[in-house]
């Protein structure tokens, strides 16, 4: 089975260095806490990922969810209930929410740290945790008086359980085609009547009530999205007092057989099939989507911090085989038949493997916990700069949904193959982290959801660009404060990138004005994977910035410029040289391709394919 392994050092460097967390302690909001207060939590969260969630997710991976057709209810691998209540009785669920509803208050950068290992330990259970979250959250949010005292509470304590029911039959990214339909009651209530699909733990046995954000059309209202409402339906209905009734129509009809994430249930369920199943309008009639919209935007930050477990997971573990594996001698001996043999972490190829891993889940993880610092300076700062602070959000989080979920994937494949063929088989987690993994690109909007969100919606669509060029501005922040410390190579190169942005940037709103838009569509996601580079060498340049001057003062002055002076045993100077070499590595032979990238959407940005059906023959 293995064990879970985290990089302690890198969580740290990212919280305390590159964040530095303790500055939040300044804001009224956060005075009370302490670097030790964070620490003791961080561990706590370790403790608890290693022990309890990565033991049965691994079992829970192999035994899966089951089905019972007679009660139309589904069981969650054994495990999996006394996992949970250990995570949730300690808080972390609710860690960073306001303590007037039973939150813990702390900052969200100390929740995405905890969330990452969480995630990289046992992703299937934490889907089921933060859907409930989730579901919590909006209701606060949008709810009636009534609504928030008698749903937030338990769902955010992990009493009860959510989810979220979006997606049917023949209506999957193309929501407004859903056919869930309203029925309004002379009660104030309503009938609801439809089936989803695709429903992330639509049922468990983990908490006998089950909470369920539904969309569907009320009777008589317009097409399309804009005709959508959003609606409470509970598993069982609930007392005034906040006791549990009788069950409501809503039952599970069945759960896929997937590829992975076996210990979470992906559910089909159907609403009202005796007509009898009741549901309560949550906020404004006709603004379903613009709500949920609000959950989804947090739950695509999730995606993208479950993708950031799953590769650092990955990674963490393709270091510790590589670094015990012996196979081969070193080459400086390479044509020595009794030269002794050597581990593969001492191979160029598995060096360069490693690298590639480390630069891009050290640059995600930068700009994960990034983006969560923002989401909490909307709320700290006034005026511009919390206008500053959302508009980043909005930006950069389809780009982490994304640009992680992407990376997790290809990550998982390279974690596999330094484990040769040991890496295909079970024996060792990298397998099921691969297979577990693929679903992130496609859950909560597919990418290319997200980057027809980001192009379309958050760059040309926007007033002035304005968030574009609020990021722009941050990044040429950084490439000023680097002077003297980062190459001018690195820092050139980031400033070309983004002037070569620009003019991608204004092909695509060129296309748009032109009415050309199978052009347009079809090259929006190669813009947002280039994007994505631009922001990874952002946080590497910044990476450069912070550790280069720790470097050369552990190591007298040499500044890593000969790799092995200066370090000795110092785990220190080992881990700053690491970060160093990572962000080089990064910036020097990935970096580059972006050009690459930038040049053929320049370049085939005039291509149109004209009709699909002839281009693409059906086959008997």
């Amino acid at each position: 089975m293995g064990k879970y392994l985290i990089d302690e050092r890198d969580l740290r460097f990212t919280l305390f260095e590159f964040l530095e967390l303790e500055k939040m302690n300044a804001y009224t909001r956060y005075e009370h806490f302490d670097r030790g207060m964070y620490e003791d939590t961080i561990r706590l969260a370790q403790r608890i990922a290693k022990d309890q969630l990565f033991p049965v997710n691994t079992a829970g991976h192999r035994q899966g969810c089951t089905y019972d057709p007679d009660t139309r209810s589904v069981k969650l691998p054994p495990g999996y209930k006394e996992a949970a209540r250990t995570l949730l009785d300690a808080g972390f669920l609710s860690i960073s929410d306001d303590p007037a509803i039973g939150g813990s208050g702390m900052p969200l950068d100390v929740q995405t740290c905890c969330w990452e290992m969480f995630c990289g330990a046992g992703g299937a259970l934490m889907l089921f945790l933060m859907l409930g979250h989730g579901a919590a959250l909006m209701i606060r949010r949008f709810g009636s008086p009534e609504q928030k005292a008698l749903y937030v509470p338990k769902l955010l304590s992990g009493e009860w359980g959510g989810t979220m029911c979006l997606t049917e039959p023949e209506a999957g990214s193309d929501v407004g085609a859903l056919k869930t339909k309203a029925v309004p009651q002379a009660d104030g209530t309503y009938r609801i009547t439809g089936r989803k699909c695709f429903i992330t733990n639509g049922d468990q046995d983990i908490t006998e009530q089950i909470v369920y954000p539904v969309l569907a059309r009320i009777e008589g209202d317009p097409p399309g999205t804009k005709g959508i409402s959003l609606f409470i339906v509970p598993k069982y209905l609930v007392r005034e007092d906040g006791s549990l009734g009788e069950r409501n129509d809503v039952y599970c009809t069945g759960i896929e057989k997937k590829m992975g994430a076996h210990g979470s249930a992906t559910c089909s369920m159907s609403f009202g099939e005796d007509d009898r199943c009741i549901g309560y309008l949550l906020g404004e009639r006709g603004r379903g989507m613009n709500i949920m919209f609000h959950m989804l935007n947090e739950t695509r930050l999730e995606v993208g911090i479950m993708a950031l477990g799953g590769s650092s997971a990955a990674y963490n573990q393709a270091v510790e085989y590589a670094r015990t594996r012996l196979q081969g001698s070193h080459v400086t001996r390479m044509f020595e038949p009794d030269a002794p043999k050597v581990p593969i972490i001492e191979h160029p190829d598995v060096q360069r493997m490693l690298l590639w891993m480390k630069s891009w889940v050290e640059g995600g993880r930068m700009l994960s916990y990034y983006v969560s610092r923002q989401i909490d300076l909307q709320g700290l700062l006034e005026g511009e700069e919390a206008r500053e602070a959302k508009a980043l959000t909005d930006f950069l989080i389809p780009l982490v949904k994304a640009g992680n979920s992407d990376m997790v994937w290809r990550i998982t494949a390279e974690a596999i193959q330094v484990h040769g063929g040991y890496g295909y088989c079970s024996e060792y987690p990298v397998e099921q982290l691969a297979v577990d993994c693929k679903a992130l690109s496609i859950v909560e909007g597919t990418n290319g959801i997200q980057s027809l969100d980001l192009v379309i919606r958050k760059i040309l669509m926007d007033p002035g660009q304005y968030k574009y060029n609020v990021l722009k501005e941050r990044i040429r922040r950084t490439i000023e404060s680097a002077a003297g410390i980062v190459g001018e190579n690195h820092r050139n190169s980031l400033l070309e990138a983004i002037d070569c942005l620009d003019e991608a940037v204004g092909l695509m709103k060129s296309l748009m004005d032109s009415g050309q838009l199978t052009v347009l569509l079809m090259n929006i996601d190669p813009l947002r994977r280039a994007v994505s580079d631009v922001l990874i060498a952002w946080m590497h340049l910044w990476c450069l910035k912070l550790a280069k001057p720790k470097l050369a003062a552990l190591t007298g002055g040499t500044g890593g410029k000969d790799p092995a002076a200066g370090l000795g045993s110092d785990a220190e100077a080992a881990f700053y040289h690491g970060k160093v070499c990572s962000s080089e590595f990064w910036l020097a032979t990935e970096f580059p391709k972006y050009f690459g990238k930038i040049d053929a959407i320049l370049r085939g940005g005039k291509l149109d394919i004209g009709d699909a059906h002839a281009v693409f023959p059906a086959f008997s």
